[in-house]
C-alpha cells in the first residue's frame, strides 16, 4: 500500500470558511430572510430579558418597570444593530445587552446614597439615572479609541496566534450561561438541547422545495415545540408544589411580562429623567466599556469567518468600535440599565443556519424595534423560559469558540512557542476569572477590595472577563517571546494582507460603506 501524500493527510488553510449557503453580501429570498431575521430576534431575546430580570428588582423596580426596561433594551438593540451593519464593521452582527457591565452597575446599585432611599420607585429611578450618567461618560472611551483609529493601531500587535485564545474564550468564557442554567430545569433544557442538535445537524438534509427547512429553522421549530411542552407541564400542575426556584426556571407564567406590558409604548431618550453624573461610577464603567470592546473584537473576527468574509481590516474594526461607542451612548440616553456588545449567540446562529447574510440581521433589527413598541406581543415571546435559551447557548457558544480555534490553521502548531502561548493564554483566560467569581461568591466582594470603589470595579471587571485576560496574556507573550524570528509561526505572512483595506481586493466587496460614503471617509 502506497504511503499517503501530504495533501491527503492535511487540509490547506482557507481565507474564507467554505460550506455557507449565503455569505455576507448574498441574500436568501425575502420570505426566507424574514423568517431567519425573526429567528435571530427570538435568540436575542434571551439576554434582553435576563439582564433586566436580574437588575431591576435589585434597583427597587416593579414588574412594570422590568418590562419597560426590556422594551427599551430591545429598542436600543435594534437601532444599534442597524447602525453597526450599515456604518460600522458592516458584519452581520446583532448588538445586544452585555453582562460585562454587571460589576460597576451592581456597585452603583449598592452605593450608600442610593441604597438609603426608602421609597422603592424613587430608588429605582435614581439608580437608573446614575447608571445612565456613568454609561454616557464611559461611552467616550470606545468613541475616542474607535474614531481616532487608536484601536486600529493597537490591533497591529495582534496575530492569528494571539487572537486564537481571545476568539475562543468569547465562546468558552460563557460556559456558566450554558449547562449550569439548563440544569435548573432539566425536563425542559435537555429535550431542547437534544431537539436542536437533531434538527440542525442530524436532519439537516431534509428538504422542502429544495430548502433545508430543519437545518435553517432548527431554532424556531425546537423553541416552539419545547415551549408548548413547557406550557403543558405548567397547565397540568406539574410544578404546583415544587420549590420557588424550580417554578421560576420551568413555568411559562412566572415572568409576569404579558400582564404588565403596555399595548403600545415607544421608548424615548431621558424617559427616566435627567441622568446624574458621578466620577467614581464613570471610572468603574469605563472598565466594562474596555471589556466590551475586547469581547466585540473577538466576536467581529468570528462573525467575519462565519459570514464567509475576510478578517475585518484594522480601519474597519476601529470604525465598528466607534459606532459601538455611539451605541453605548444611546444605551445611556434611553436608559437600558446596561451597555452593549456583540451578541455571541447570534454570531453562532450564523454558523448553525449557514446563512451569514447582512440583510437577515437588519431584518432582525426591524423585529426588535417593532416588538419593543408593541409591548404585549413582544412580552409574549419574551416569556419563553430562560432554560430554553441556555440549551441553545450550549451549541452557539461552542460554535463561536471553535471558530477561534480554526485560526490555528494559519500558525505553526509544531512550534513549542506556539503551544506555550496558546495553552497558557487559554488556561489563564479561564482560570483567573473563575478565581474572581469564586472569591466574589464567598466574600460578597471581589479580590480587589480597597477604599477606592472605582479602582475595585475597574480591576474586578477586567479580570472577570475571559477574553480580556486572554488578550492581555496572549498579546504580551506573542510580542515579547522570540517574536523577531517567529513571524511565520505566528501566522503573520497570511495576516498581513488583511491589516489594511487595500491589502486584499475582497475587502472592498465586504466592508465598503453604503450610499457611496467612502468618498467622504476614505479607508486607510
Amino acid at each position: 500500500m502506497a504511503a499517503p501524500k501530504p495533501e491527503e493527510i492535511s487540509h490547506p488553510p482557507m481565507d474564507q470558511l467554505q460550506g455557507l449557503e449565503y455569505c455576507i453580501d448574498s441574500n436568501p429570498s425575502w420570505g426566507e430572510a424574514i423568517a431567519l431575521g425573526f429567528q435571530h430576534y427570538i435568540l436575542a431575546l434571551g439576554t434582553a430579558v435576563m439582564i433586566p430580570t436580574f437588575l431591576v428588582p435589585l434597583m427597587g423596580g416593579t414588574d412594570g418597570d422590568k418590562i419597560r426596561v426590556v422594551q427599551t433594551l430591545l429598542f436600543a438593540q435594534g437601532i444599534n444593530t442597524l447602525l453597526q451593519t450599515l456604518f460600522g464593521t458592516r458584519l452581520p452582527t446583532v448588538i445586544g445587552g452585555s453582562w460585562a457591565f454587571m460589576v460597576p452597575i451592581i456597585s452603583i446599585i449598592h452605593d450608600p446614597s442610593l441604597a438609603a432611599i426608602t421609597d422603592p420607585h424613587s430608588r429605582f429611578l435614581n439608580t437608573m439615572r446614575a447608571i445612565q450618567g456613568a454609561l454616557i461618560v464611559a461611552s467616550s472611551v470606545q468613541i475616542v479609541l474607535g474614531y481616532s483609529q487608536l484601536w486600529a493601531i493597537c490591533s497591529r500587535f495582534f496575530s492569528p496566534l494571539g487572537m486564537v485564545p481571545v476568539i475562543s474564550l468569547v465562546g468558552f468564557g460563557l460556559f456558566d450561561r450554558g449547562f449550569p442554567v439548563v440544569g435548573r430545569c432539566v425536563e425542559i433544557g435537555i429535550p431542547m438541547l437534544i431537539l436542536f442538535v437533531a434538527f440542525s445537524q442530524y436532519l439537516k438534509h431534509f428538504q422542502t422545495r429544495q430548502l433545508p427547512v430543519l437545518e435553517r429553522f432548527a431554532l424556531i421549530i425546537s423553541v416552539t415545540v419545547i415551549w408548548a411542552y413547557a406550557h403543558l407541564l405548567t397547565a397540568s400542575g406539574a410544578y404546583k408544589h415544587r420549590p420557588e426556584i424550580t417554578q421560576r426556571n420551568c413555568r411559562t407564567d412566572k415572568a409576569n411580562l404579558i400582564s404588565t406590558a403596555p399595548w403600545i409604548k415607544i421608548p424615548y431618550p431621558l424617559q427616566w429623567g435627567a441622568p446624574t453624573f458621578d466620577a467614581g461610577h464613570a471610572f468603574g464603567m469605563m472598565a466594562a466599556v474596555l471589556v466590551s470592546m475586547i469581547e466585540s473584537t473577538g466576536a467581529y473576527k468570528a462573525a467575519s469567518r462565519l459570514a464567509s468574509a475576510t478578517p475585518p481590516p484594522a480601519h474597519v474594526l476601529s470604525r465598528g468600535i466607534g459606532w459601538q461607542g455611539i451605541g453605548i451612548l444611546l444605551d445611556g440616553l434611553f436608559g437600558t440599565a446596561t451597555g452593549s456588545t456583540v451578541s455571541v449567540e447570534n454570531v453562532g446562529l450564523l454558523g448553525s443556519t449557514r446563512v451569514g447574510s447582512r440583510r437577515v440581521i437588519q431584518i432582525s433589527a426591524g423585529f426588535m424595534i417593532f416588538f419593543s413598541i408593541l409591548g404585549k406581543f413582544g412580552a409574549l415571546f419574551a416569556s419563553i423560559p430562560f432554560t430554553i435559551f441556555a440549551a441553545v447557548y450550549c451549541v452557539m457558544f461552542g460554535l463561536v469558540a471553535s471558530v477561534g480555534l480554526s485560526f490555528l490553521q494559519f500558525t505553526n502548531m509544531n512550534s513549542m512557542r506556539s503551544l506555550f502561548i496558546t495553552g497558557v493564554s487559554l488556561f489563564l483566560g479561564l482560570s483567573i476569572p473563575e478565581y474572581f467569581r469564586e472569591y466574589t461568591t464567598a466574600a460578597l466582594h471581589g479580590p480587589a477590595h480597597t477604599k477606592a470603589g472605582w479602582f475595585n470595579d475597574f480591576l474586578n471587571t477586567i479580570f472577570l472577563s475571559s477574553p480580556t485576560v486572554a488578550l492581555i496574556v496572549s498579546v504580551f507573550l506573542d510580542n515579547t517571546l522570540d517574536y523577531k524570528d517567529s513571524a511565520k509561526d505566528r501566522g503573520m505572512p497570511w495576516w498581513v494582507k488583511f491589516r489594511t483595506f487595500k491589502g486584499d481586493s475582497r475587502n472592498e466587496e465586504f466592508y465598503t460603506l453604503p450610499f457611496n460614503l467612502n468618498r467622504f471617509f476614505p479607508p486607510s
